[in-house]
């Protein structure tokens, strides 16, 4: 039978900007997957704007940590060499590796150029607020540090269609750049009326041009990395029938199993239903709607209604598609995103993630080694790999769903034959101390189970009738299961 995969985003906004993230990678595979991870979704490998820039501020998608530009060799995260060593080590250890691929936009330009826009209204990108007129804008990219290395594109204001800076004034605001036929692509989230625009320079994806060279540029990572697939940021604000075409070529090009995953941000189920029909469901998406019932819950408490905590979210309409997960790099706490789910519900929410037949979910660096920064957040190791034994070894068979209480939440997987001790009864409360009634089974009959989170002492012995009276402490989840065989 499969075995569950579980992922892990493995990087934090607060890393270090010390070079040594690749090794750090590789030294810990086989810790990693002995934690029954079996795939990370590392950090964007490309150059950014300087040695601290998290990867995100992109300059030259062709330098993975290879060239002096930007003031630096290596990356934030090391050096080429460094990168393709740690995959090596994941895939030693049998985990799959998802680089975090940024199409959007490009930053640290090499040089001004003079050029027509009409400036428009932040909170509507579609309204025009001033006459076309000239800017110098951050737009010529000839990387002198590379050169001709792996492509010789070189990007200019034609290959953009927007940019927030004027050099010649030191004006910011969303320029949108003049040509004929230029404008914000249709194929976008709506949100300010069109929300093809993000941030820097952004990329002009109705240029043929610009297509045929990202394409490229995608197969050529594929193959340089010998990565199993790709996370891609910021897809609302790319024309999705590009986000297709991309999709297409790099399964064509690197098989079927090269794995997708998009960051679709927006917790409207509609337009993530819209945005995976639009693509011809070529990728799966994370489950935005169901991290912010996981947050709002946290806020909360015994006000919400843990029946509902699945209604309108993606792993309930389309579980093939859903990468559930409680928080990123982008909510954790200070980020553009905040929503970070609450310490006292973190556990709870991670078993709503891991414990259940559907989703493939996602653990945050963050959440399991911690966050730095200035203001630190403890890693909550301890609470998560006891959830993350139990996926790995008892979360199989059938769910049964005892969501019949607005404060007290359970469910059973009633195990598989071929997992041996398989079988698990999760309890979760955000109220006071209750307990369930659950039935797993007559043949487990006389079993004594235990609370695999350490949460409850106590035990439960399954009646005749296959039924177990689950106790679980107020605020809290308990993981009931047979012990593993010492």
């Amino acid at each position: 039978m499969p075995q569950n995969h579980t992922m892990m985003q493995f990087f934090e906004w607060h890393l270090d900007a010390d070079g040594e993230h690749w090794k750090n990678l590789a030294k810990m595979a086989p810790e990693l997957k002995a934690n029954c991870i079996d795939s990370v979704w590392i950090p964007p490998v490309t150059k950014g704007q300087s040695a601290e820039d998290t990867g995100y501020g992109i300059y030259d998608l062709y330098d993975i940590g290879e060239f002096d530009q930007k003031g630096t060799v290596r990356t934030k995260y090391g050096t080429k060499q460094e990168l393709i060593e740690a995959i090596v080590a994941c895939h030693k250890n049998d985990i799959h590796v998802y680089a975090d691929v940024v199409m959007n936009h490009k930053a640290g330009a090499d040089e001004t150029e003079t050029f027509k826009v009409v400036e428009v209204d932040p909170d509507d990108r579609s309204k025009v607020i001033s006459e076309p007129f000239d800017i110098e804008g951050w737009t010529k990219f000839t990387f002198p540090g590379r050169g001709e290395r792996y492509s010789s594109f070189k990007w200019n204001f034609g290959h953009f269609n927007g940019t927030d800076y004027d050099a010649k004034t030191g004006k910011n605001g969303i320029f949108r750049i003049l040509g004929k036929g230029k404008d914000w692509n249709e194929n976008v989230d709506s949100e300010f009326g069109n929300y093809d625009y993000l941030m820097f320079a952004n990329i002009d994806y109705d240029h043929p041009d610009v297509q045929q060279e990202m394409i490229g540029w995608g197969k050529w990572l594929a193959d340089t990395l010998n990565c199993d697939g790709y996370r891609l940021d910021a897809i609302k604000h790319i024309n999705h029938e590009f986000i297709k075409t991309f999709a297409e070529e790099a399964s064509k090009h690197r098989g079927d199993d090269f794995y997708m995953v998009g960051e679709f941000w927006n917790s409207e189920l509609a337009a993530c239903q819209e945005f995976l029909d639009n693509i011809d469901y070529q990728m799966d998406l994370f489950d935005v709607s169901l991290h912010y019932k996981l947050h709002e819950a946290s806020l909360a408490k015994r006000d919400f209604d843990l029946t509902t905590i699945f209604d309108d979210t993606l792993v309930n309409s389309h579980p093939m598609n859903a990468v559930t997960f409680v928080d990123n790099h982008d909510s954790q706490p200070n980020e553009a995103l905040e929503s970070w789910v609450g310490d006292w519900f973190k556990q709870s929410a991670y078993a709503l993630v891991l414990l259940r037949k559907d989703g493939y979910p996602c653990v945050f660096y963050g959440d399991y080694y911690g966050i730095g920064g200035e203001e630190p957040v403890e890693g909550k190791k301890e609470q998560l790999d006891p959830l993350l034994n139990a996926r790995c070894n008892k979360a199989y068979g059938d769910q049964d769903d005892y969501f019949d209480h607005p404060n007290t939440i359970g469910w059973v997987r009633k195990g598989h034959e071929e997992k041996e001790g398989s079988g698990l009864a999760v309890v979760i409360s955000n109220g006071d101390e209750g307990e369930k009634r659950m039935f797993v089974g007559e043949d487990r009959s006389g079993e004594v189970w235990e609370d695999l989170t350490g949460n409850r002492q106590d035990t439960v012995k399954i009646g005749e009738d296959g039924f177990g009276l689950f106790p679980v402490n107020g605020e809290s989840v308990s993981v009931w299961a047979l012990p593993d065989q010492a």
